[in-house]
């Protein structure tokens, strides 16, 4: 019988949160997540991506990953996403800290096996990772498919944490001559490059274009 989770904070309890609309936001933000698992004893944190669909993250890989492998055959995991939205600079290395948003979901993973299904999950991907994408790709072969495995963790077990302000410097260290205050960060994506083999006198699609 697999244990339950834990999600209580013990360290900065207050900087906790249980909102559901708050983890589904995390999520939608991001691209990428740390996936935790343990196999015959030794830890693993694999990177992957990741979108959401309803109430449940979305997950894949090939079917011969060893992750996938075990993650399919109900392998407890945790699923980690972190934003970092800022530096938080105080008068001391002590206080200074970082501004950010961080979920944790807890549980197993279910493959998903319907055909239909299967597709629809890869195609939310898709659309995530970069919105416009999917409706200009050629549709995917049943060969590849088959060689992908859809996992499916619903988002029911979670602790979530923010870190959001100024520094919170000590008293005494408030009246020194030293700058303090926030470094905001963002990611932001470059400059299209396009494939050195790409048919030439292709435009670059509008889901590409800058915005104002």
């Amino acid at each position: 019988m697999t244990a339950k989770a834990d999600t209580r904070l013990r360290r900065l309890p207050d900087k906790g949160s249980k909102d559901l609309r708050l983890a589904r936001d995390i999520i939608d933000e991001a691209r990428i997540c740390h996936v935790g698992f343990n196999v015959d004893g030794q830890p693993y944190v694999v990177p992957m991506a990741l979108a959401r669909d309803g109430d449940r993250i979305l997950l894949h890989g090939s079917v011969v990953s060893r992750l996938m492998k075990n993650l399919a055959a109900g392998l407890p995991c945790c699923v980690t996403v972190t934003h970092l939205d800022g530096l938080v600079l105080a008068r001391s290395a002590f206080n200074s800290s970082m501004n950010y948003r961080s979920l944790m979901v807890f549980g197993s993973a279910s493959p998903v096996d319907d055909p239909e299904e299967k597709v629809r999950g890869l195609n939310i991907l898709v659309e995530h990772l970069l919105p416009g994408r999917l409706a200009e790709l050629r549709p995917s072969t049943r060969k590849e498919i088959n060689a992908t495995t859809l996992l499916s963790l619903p988002l029911k077990s979670f602790s979530i944490k923010v870190g959001e302000g100024p520094p919170d410097d000590t008293k005494s260290d408030i009246g020194t001559a030293i700058w303090a205050g926030v470094i905001p960060l963002k990611l932001r994506a470059g400059e299209p490059m396009a494939a050195p083999d790409m048919v030439p006198g292709i435009s670059l699609p509008a889901y590409l274009l800058p915005r104002d």
